[in-house]
């Protein structure tokens, strides 16, 4: 079988050696039969995208067979290899992206060392995403840098939905997660306003004794007592950083409009006033 051969690769016109989060470089590749790369290491993360044919993904645990729609992910550090089919070698598209949260948004998708693959099907978001990103970078505009980051967001976003729907977990214990995951999510993004159990359970659409239960059970907690929680730490950190703000300032910029109240849980909590949690973290700094 003849197959025409092409090889694009362009790196992210701006340099990066660190940093929160970066796209390095963009490319494609229709590789010859029996193309092979690896055993070998690389010191980022490697997205893969088949476009068309078929190959093998081999890591340090097992061997994966993979064709048009599947996605794969090197992780730093992991010895791989990657080989094209002999008879229908295959097309993919890739970037590489590193960054200190790199790790925590790859983890948030759901891609593991054990779980290194995920499966499109017929969805082609990702591969318009991925071409639309090689283009840019061969256009070579410092602006590509952060369109780079906006494409892998959208990437990860994508991806993010594919894995949750292939979820090796029972369908219920699979959802049960996946609500619990929305109202941590709500709690974390809510917490400074004034927004109850109910605002939540009435904007996801559950019904609140529901997911009061599964939250308990996945969390050890009341959902209550996490919102509750989640402002009085989020609180802490305020009295230990911005001592310009009164309590009263810091209890309404938590969710929490009664001061006293604040005061009352904040001791449940930590077993001293904010007032003076604030006055021993002050003696502490200038000691």
């Amino acid at each position: 079988m003849t197959t025409a051969k092409t090889y694009q690769v362009s790196p992210n016109p701006i340099f990066h050696d660190q940093g929160a989060l970066y796209v390095l470089f963009a490319g494609e590749s229709q590789t010859d039969p029996d193309h092979r790369l690896g055993p070998k290491i690389y010191d980022y993360y490697l997205l893969h995208y088949i476009e068309s044919g078929h190959g093998q993904f081999i890591t340090e645990e097992r061997t994966y067979h993979l064709s048009e729609g599947d996605l794969f992910l090197i992780h730093p550090g992991q010895l791989v290899s990657y080989i094209s089919d002999p008879n229908q070698p295959w097309h993919y598209r890739w970037l590489a992206f590193a960054g200190q949260e790199a790790t925590t948004l790859v983890e948030k998708v759901g891609f593991t060392l054990h779980a290194p693959i995920a499966r499109s099907g017929d969805q082609k978001r990702i591969g318009t995403y991925l071409e639309q990103l090689l283009v840019s970078f061969a256009s070579q505009k410092e602006s590509s840098d952060l369109a780079a980051l906006g494409y892998l967001h959208l990437i990860l976003a994508e991806l993010s939905d594919l894995m949750m729907q292939q979820a090796v977990l029972p369908g219920t214990q699979s959802m049960t997660r996946r609500i619990v995951k929305q109202m941590i999510h709500y709690m974390s993004s809510q917490y400074a306003h004034p927004v109850s159990i109910e605002d939540m359970c009435n904007s996801l659409g559950y019904n609140r004794a529901y997911m009061s239960r599964i939250f308990k059970k996945e969390t050890g907690m009341t959902p209550v007592t996490y919102l509750l929680k989640l402002r009085i730490d989020k609180a802490r950190q305020l009295l230990r950083e911005r001592p310009e703000l009164s309590t009263q300032q810091i209890a309404a910029s938590v969710g929490l409009t009664d001061a006293l109240y604040f005061s009352k849980q904040f001791k449940r909590f930590y077993q001293v006033s904010p007032t003076a949690y604030r006055a021993s973290v002050h003696q502490y700094n200038h000691k």
